[in-house]
């Protein structure tokens, strides 16, 4: 870590300690050559994969299009915004913990309908109608049954 005072190379730890619930550390560090003091923070970078969706494009992931499809098939559902993040959490931390540079459309999808179903089962056959492009009554209707049992 360079001094911010004299741009030195050297410096060493003085102190140590979690902060932020336990995701950063906070280090108050010295300077070897000017004996200056100061404070750096540090968080681990995690990775979000790509995703690579069902014609073989590749993007980024996109937590603010995850979120939008929660809220859409959760509209007007009696699930609280704190059950959603909690969920949606669940999810990016799969995918971070994945290690995996991309990942499939459909394992994401897979996990939202997861997640939704446990949440309400109104919101999973809104969210599995347009996911699973249910093409009649009667591929609605399997779904629906396969929730009562």
């Amino acid at each position: 870590m360079h001094c911010p005072f004299c741009n030195m190379q050297d410096t060493k730890v003085i102190d140590s300690r979690l902060v932020g619930e336990g995701y950063q550390v906070r280090r108050r560090r010295q300077c070897l050559g000017c004996l200056e003091r100061f404070t750096t923070f540090e968080t681990a970078e995690l990775v979000i994969p790509h995703v690579i969706k069902r014609d073989s494009r590749r993007v980024p992931f996109d937590e603010d299009k995850l979120r939008r499809s929660f809220l859409k098939a959760l509209e007007k559902r009696p699930v609280s915004a704190d059950d959603i993040e909690i969920e949606i959490s669940k999810i990016l931390s799969f995918l971070r913990a994945t290690g995996e540079r991309e990942i499939s459309s459909e394992l994401i999808g897979s996990h939202v309908m997861a997640a939704l179903k446990r949440l309400d089962k109104v919101a999973y056959i809104r969210f599995a109608s347009v996911y699973l492009s249910f093409a009649s009554i009667e591929e609605f209707s399997e779904e629906i049954e396969k929730l009562k049992h």
